[in-house]
């Protein structure tokens, strides 16, 4: 359709005064490229951190000890990380299946073992999957409690707080979910201590 404005007739268009205005549908197409171009950009950005989580280097977890134990009623299979190269990897790099339960229901996580008592924080670097961490003291107290965000690797985000001899990672919301939480009690079985399951 043409509409004419004087001696001008554009059509698709309308014109106020000397100005050519789009009609209504025309109006709209900068707005919708840019909800295109957002959505997009939002993809891409999903694609990438996805790429970031996808571990690029296997986790050794099988040669570790292990220790069972019990939180909040549910037994746990803990992997033991009792020497600096141990604590230092952790769970860097380990995917959500590897922190599956097993068979039998028991849930797993990794027990950090301290020679004394000390301030401790951890941090999320190549930790590609959200876990919850307690820090203990050396009589299995609970002292402080977080849920770690994936790949956060800024230092001090998750401080004991008060001195602590053991740390324990399990999955994001478990310790919630269990009503374990600061003061509660969690005994380390001395196996734990040397790293032997």
């Amino acid at each position: 359709m043409a509409i004419a404005w004087g001696t001008i007739s554009v059509p698709g268009r309308w014109m106020v005064g000397q100005r050519t205005m789009p009609p209504a549908d025309v109006r709209e197409v900068p707005f919708m490229m840019l909800r295109i171009v957002v959505v997009a950009a939002l993809g891409l950005a999903a694609a990438l951190q996805l790429a970031s989580c996808t571990p690029t280097e296997p986790n050794e977890l099988d040669k570790l000890g292990t220790v069972r134990l019990t939180i909040g009623e549910q037994p746990f299979a803990l992997w033991i990380a009792n020497d600096d190269r141990e604590r230092t990897r952790g769970l860097m790099f380990v995917t959500a299946e590897q922190m599956a339960p097993l068979p039998d229901g028991t849930r797993r996580g990794m027990l950090f073992v301290f020679d004394h008592e000390q301030r401790l924080s951890f941090y999320m670097k190549n930790t590609i999957i959200p876990l919850d961490i307690a820090y203990l003291d050396s009589g299995g107290i609970i002292v402080a409690t977080h849920t770690m965000v994936p790949l956060d690797d800024r230092s001090n985000q998750y401080p004991s707080g008060s001195p602590a001899r053991y740390a324990i990672e399990v999955n994001a919301n478990v310790l919630a979910d269990l009503g374990v939480g600061v003061g509660d009690n969690i005994e380390i079985p001395v196996s734990a201590l040397k790293g032997t399951p």
